[in-house]
């Protein structure tokens, strides 16, 4: 079984992770420029340095769905920079997922492979997709859900330790990020992790830098830049979160009840 999954972010690298795993073979599609806050732990980072490892799975960069092909029979993910999805024509996926995780559909169709699942707000079960998996943390995440959608972004991160909205740091203005501290530094309330056009990108909380944008990446002010996780523990920055192994684990569901093989 061939699985395309659009975008390759943390929470997408995790579902390719439940599916590699269960032998769903799987290829990625990203844009050409990734903005992953958690890059120790996102696919996407194969677009960037050609390879990457994840929990001891490996991801390539493919320049073409005949290459992503290829590295498969290597039991490698390939990663395409292919944001529109065009190789799907070329592939024939058994199923789609879009875990591009935008907040609203970006182009994924119903009709695009047998099977088709969204990820998160923005679809709707038999209208775009055939399923759509639920984001929000909370007694639903991860559920696999075959009629309506997925509950409203409501701008606020789920809390982790005690703390949601204080654990997002937020580029202080336009401009080129440049970067100060790495991912798995300790980190208090006050010490500067990044700065915009000489402005700085201050720790809002005590924990572990689990996440930060890439030194130079293009920034508009407000714009996600960051991530704290106020547990403090630096192997956390390594391994998926337990959020993308859930809703991983809601889309292998949706797959495999919506292929037959869970009839």
């Amino acid at each position: 079984m061939l699985t395309v999954i659009r975008g390759a972010g943390d929470l997408a690298t995790g579902v390719a992770l439940r599916l590699w795993r269960a032998h769903i073979q799987v290829v990625m599609t990203e844009v050409e420029r990734p903005t992953a806050i958690r890059r120790t732990v996102c696919f996407s980072q194969a677009i960037v340095h050609g390879e990457t490892t994840v929990e001891g799975v490996r991801a390539r960069r493919a320049e073409s769905p005949v290459q992503a092909l290829e590295l498969l029979r290597d039991g490698v993910i390939p990663v395409l920079a292919d944001p529109e999805a065009a190789c799907l024509p070329a592939l024939k996926p058994d199923a789609v997922v879009d875990a591009i995780l935008a907040k609203k559909n970006l182009g994924t169709k119903i009709t695009d492979a047998p099977v088709v699942v969204g990820v998160g707000p923005g679809f709707t079960a038999g209208v775009d997709c055939h399923a759509v998996v639920e984001t929000m943390r909370g007694h639903y995440l991860g559920r696999a859900l075959y009629e309506g959608s997925a509950q409203p972004n409501t701008g606020v991160p789920g809390l982790i330790g005690g703390f949601a909205g204080e654990r997002v740091l937020r580029a202080p203005a336009d401009g080129v990020f440049h970067q100060l501290l790495d991912i798995g530094a300790q980190v208090k309330i006050g010490d500067v992790a990044a700065t915009v056009n000489g402005q700085p990108m201050v720790c809002t909380l005590d924990g572990v830098l689990r996440g930060i944008l890439a030194d130079g990446t293009p920034v508009f002010k407000g714009m996600k830049s960051g991530d704290i996780d106020p547990r403090c523990k630096i192997e956390h920055c390594y391994c998926a979160s337990d959020k993308a192994l859930a809703v991983g684990g809601g889309v292998l569901e949706a797959i495999l009840d919506l292929s037959g093989v869970l009839a």
